[in-house]
């Protein structure tokens, strides 16, 4: 996967979404300021954004806001100003392998109760990413099934946007999901559709690659295949480097050859666009000199573009490449910089 999470931080979440949810549905509805770092309790409390320009959920016990209270209690307010940019910003919640009707209850009544709708990233494809940093996925199309209907039935009535199996349809076009695959995997994708398609405020967004991968004439009729036309539209860019200019540009050739479907686009830290040094076939993996993008919102540079989101949770690691530790898992150095460059 390009930058996205794997089974360490799966791992992380089977652990604590129980217990850190409970704390989160206390604290969910609170707005307004940033606090004053002078009292710990107030300095790092985390907020959400205005509803009229950003309708979606912050997790207010993410591993961001932990970092801005460790950073608080330990009096570097420079630090803990510079990590809030991640921590107060909607970020995709990636559901685990083992426990998805919980995760997924867990964060839509979080979201509910603050008035907001949960980003939920669903990644969990049989034969995930071709062996690399974030291998894994459900045992087989059977297990995928069962799968999906636990988030389905954890999600129920309530608002959600959900993205659908990042480079899943991808890795079907460029030839690093073996051809004995192929067809099990249209059809679970299809299926992923129909069934979250099925729930009264549930919108499907099927990841469709970035704009450096190649051309839209190659992956349409593959989305097709994976049931593009049931879906509210298609991601690009899901944790990867692309200019929202060119990620525009992208979705929007894609758009009209697929029923003029709408788009969104993972702006979480393009803001210095991708990274054109060293070994090409990592440079998506925890580059050097990248930054923040511009912040969630559905108030966006064109009418086809549905919402800018933050679908990879800046600061955790694209793998264990560069100095970083394992897909997902959250590295304070990396989140640092990217909040750093920000400002430049």
């Amino acid at each position: 996967m390009y930058g996205s999470r794997g089974d360490a931080f799966s791992a992380h979440a089977r652990a604590s979404a129980a217990a850190v949810l409970g704390a989160a549905l206390l604290i969910a509805g609170c707005s307004g300021g940033s606090g004053d770092d002078d009292d710990p309790d107030v300095g790092a409390r985390i907020t959400q954004q205005p509803k009229e320009a950003d309708p979606f959920w912050v997790n207010p016990d993410g591993n961001a806001a932990r970092q801005v209270a460790a950073f608080v209690k330990a009096g570097k307010k420079d630090d803990a100003r510079q990590i809030r940019k991640i921590a107060e910003q909607p970020t995709g919640e990636w559901i685990g392998p083992e426990n998805p009707e919980q995760e997924a209850r867990g964060f839509t009544e979080a979201a509910d109760r603050a008035g907001r709708t949960a980003l939920l990233v669903l990644y969990n494809i049989p034969h995930r990413d071709c062996g690399q940093y974030s291998q894994g996925g459900a045992a087989d199309g059977d297990a995928y099934r069962t799968w999906i209907d636990g988030v389905a039935a954890g999600i129920g009535d309530r608002g959600a946007t959900v993205i659908l199996e990042p480079d899943a349809v991808l890795h079907l076009v460029d030839g690093c999901t073996p051809a004995e695959f192929h067809d099990e995997r249209y059809d679970l994708l299809r299926g992923a559709v129909t069934k979250l398609k099925s729930l009264k405020n549930t919108k499907v967004y099927v990841d469709a690659g970035n704009a450096g991968w190649g051309h839209p004439d190659q992956i349409f009729e593959p989305l097709r295949r994976a049931g593009i036309d049931q879906a509210d539209g298609f991601a690009v860019n899901v944790s990867n480097f692309y200019s929202t200019e060119d990620s525009l540009a992208y979705g929007k050739q894609l758009s009209a050859k697929v029923g003029a479907k709408h788009f969104v686009i993972d702006t979480s830290r393009n803001g210095n666009g991708p990274y054109t040094e060293g070994d090409p076939d990592e440079r998506w993996c925890n580059p050097p000199g990248r930054a923040l993008g511009e912040t969630p919102t559905t108030k966006t540079a064109d009418t086809v573009v549905d919402a800018y989101l933050w679908v990879k949770r800046p600061g955790e690691s694209d793998g264990e490449c560069k100095g970083g530790p394992k897909a997902g898992e959250w590295w304070p150095t990396y989140a640092l910089k990217l909040a750093e460059e920000s400002d430049t």
